[in-house]
């Protein structure tokens, strides 16, 4: 897993409104979809990206077909890319050509592409590779101590 410090994920994490979920599911069950809800519980306005739903409705947005689709007006600071690490350096492509507020490409646990990180970090964008942010958004924040874990309490009582 690539090393990003703490100080760095709260900033991204921190200075992101608005996320384009690229990949995301209508299925409950799959990540891209409770990753997606979480961050909208959290406050950020999630605007959801797949090709297969275009024109459906996700957690009270439009879903758009591709990255180039979503109208200039929408401020996306943050792509989160939920698909195989071979299909990243088109997305990082489109979103460096159609979205200029964009800050941070983020790719999710298991998706890495160096080749797509350098282009995105040569254009001045941050980039983070094989995380989540749900995950990181709890452990940063303190949620992950909510739900029992890591509270540093080591016991084997039932």
């Amino acid at each position: 897993m690539s090393f990003y410090s703490d100080a760095l994920l709260k900033d991204v994490l921190t200075r992101t409104k608005v996320i384009a979920v690229v990949g995301v599911s209508m299925n409950p069950v799959r990540p891209s979809y409770y990753v997606a809800r979480y961050l909208g519980l959290k406050g950020y306005k999630v605007i959801p990206v797949n090709p297969g739903h275009a024109g459906e409705r996700l957690f009270g947005q439009v879903i758009y077909p591709d990255l180039a689709s979503i109208p200039p007006e929408i401020p996306v600071d943050m792509v989160d890319i939920f698909r195989r690490s071979d299909h990243v350096p088109p997305i990082v492509d489109e979103a460096l050509a159609n979205l200029p507020s964009l800050r941070t490409i983020w790719m999710q646990i298991g998706v890495e592409n160096q080749d797509a990180a350098n282009m995105a970090e040569s254009a001045g964008v941050t980039v983070v590779q094989n995380r989540c942010p749900k995950i990181e958004y709890q452990r940063l924040f303190g949620e992950l101590r909510m739900g029992g874990f890591a509270t540093g309490i080591i016991s084997s009582r039932l």
